[in-house]
């Protein structure tokens, strides 16, 4: 078996034995959800509820006329208790929409209305718009605005690497929906016009590979491609230069290389959009660390608090540890519990004093290099964070800044404990908004 892999990128301790074994299991439900109208990467909604109003699970509650944007619905069935600013898992404040639970009917019904063999893809491109499906990997990217035909694409790449320590929510659907993921990569490449399938799984999921493999064996349009286990394997750049052998310049869009990439979970969902007619209103959430009492991988409803979520995985105190939403390598600490559950959340991650790094104490730059080194994007990370640390925006753009993906692996080998990627994000903004003032 010939294993894949790219250039650069570092092998990061894998903490995945904590939930690969644990099958998918439904969260119980909460009391509340809180779903801000921003869940994806693009423009907000607008509100179509309002406080008191009455809603059922599945119903659309907010939507945007933008074409980069996706509507959000309802999880549960409940009242509209407020449309007010929370705290969402980017780190900031949103508008986002609260709802009681009451005694309604809370489960969706799984009812089909349309046969996945004879496909509309009018109707299909329609249902995955409607549905407010964005990409569940991480990136949030709209999905709808990659379901048209384009004749330049040949090749599908469905991104099955889940690369971060802990997550496992991806290994879990691979091995639990197989037929279902197989089913929706048809559909995708009849929206697409694409030509033939490629599943990247990392070798370190070798039940994965063989239940998809022996669903897709007679078949030539569909292939998978056994990843080395290297982090960021999973980030779209270095998953196309492994899988397809196509370099990727910067800035290139997939498309451009005939190629389009989409999450394992998103493929499905694609699906369940389409053939039951569901809206994104729950995920496959990895919830673990060493400490938590019952890790797993849990179906939790959209809008759901981490509050709820620990407590029913028996951590109802966190105490000194630390939660993160999202993988340990690009997801954020949260500053509390009440954050909510989004599209694009894969894991709740508990990690102990001992697993993080505190930046307070973070020395001068030593110019060992080892960031140089396991940059998967050819960077300088070690000059490029200087520059920005010290607010000299011009130098740092010049320097290739805004083509970072925050893998998070610069920070994480850095011997100096120096906050690079944070650092990154600080001077993102502010030079695009100098590029845009350029135009």
């Amino acid at each position: 078996m010939e294993v894949k892999t790219f250039k650069g990128g570092a092998h990061v301790p894998h903490y995945k034995s904590y939930t690969e074994n644990k099958p998918i299991t439904r969260l119980s439900l909460p009391q509340e959800v809180i779903i801000p109208l921003l869940q994806c990467l693009g423009e907000p909604c607008e509100p179509l509820v309002k406080a008191g109003d009455k809603v059922k699970i599945g119903q659309k509650i907010g939507d945007s006329k933008e074409f980069f944007s996706a509507p959000v619905h309802a999880s549960i069935s409940g009242i509209v208790k407020a449309i007010e600013k929370r705290t969402v898992p980017s780190g900031g404040e949103d508008d986002c929409i609260v709802i009681l639970a009451d005694d309604g009917p809370q489960e969706f019904e799984m009812k089909q209305v349309r046969d996945p063999e004879n496909v509309d893809l009018e109707i299909y491109r329609k249902c995955v718009r409607e549905g407010g499906l964005v990409g569940m990997g991480g990136a949030a990217l709209p999905t709808h605005i990659q379901t048209k035909h384009d004749d330049g694409v040949n090749t599908l790449l469905l991104n099955g690497a889940e690369c971060e320590p802990f997550l496992t929510c991806d290994h879990r659907l691979m091995l639990e929906k197989t037929e279902a993921l197989v089913k929706g990569a048809e559909l995708k490449m009849k929206s697409i016009g694409a030509q033939r399938t490629l599943f990247g799984v990392e070798v370190n999921k070798p039940d994965a590979i063989k239940a998809i493999n022996e669903l897709i064996k007679d078949r030539e349009d569909m292939e998978v491609v056994p990843l080395a286990v290297k982090y960021p394997q999973g980030f779209k750049s270095h998953l196309i230069k492994a899988a397809t052998g196509r370099d990727v310049p910067r800035g290139a869009r997939s498309a451009q290389l005939g190629c389009i990439v989409r999450n394992v979970g998103t493929t499905v969902a694609a699906l369940e959009a389409y053939v039951y007619d569901k809206p994104m209103i729950e995920r496959i959430v990895t919830v673990s660390g060493p400490k938590v009492a019952r890790p797993g991988n849990y179906l939790v409803r959209i809008g759901t608090p981490a509050s709820h979520i620990l407590k029913e995985c028996g951590m109802e105190e966190i105490e000194n540890h630390k939660l993160v939403l999202g993988g340990p390598m690009t997801g954020l600490a949260q500053p509390h519990l009440e954050v909510p559950i989004v599209k694009c959340t894969t894991g709740v991650i508990i990690l102990p004093p001992e697993m993080t790094r505190e930046w307070m104490d973070y020395t001068d730059c030593v110019r060992c290099g080892k960031c140089v080194d396991h940059c998967p994007m050819m960077l300088y990370p070690n000059q490029i964070s200087i520059w920005a640390e010290k607010d000299m925006y011009d130098e740092a753009e010049k320097g290739d800044l805004m083509d970072c993906i925050e893998c998070g692996i610069c920070s994480y080998i850095c011997p100096a404990a120096r906050p690079i990627v944070h650092w990154v994000q600080r001077a993102k903004p502010e030079i695009k908004k100098r590029q845009r003032s350029r135009k």
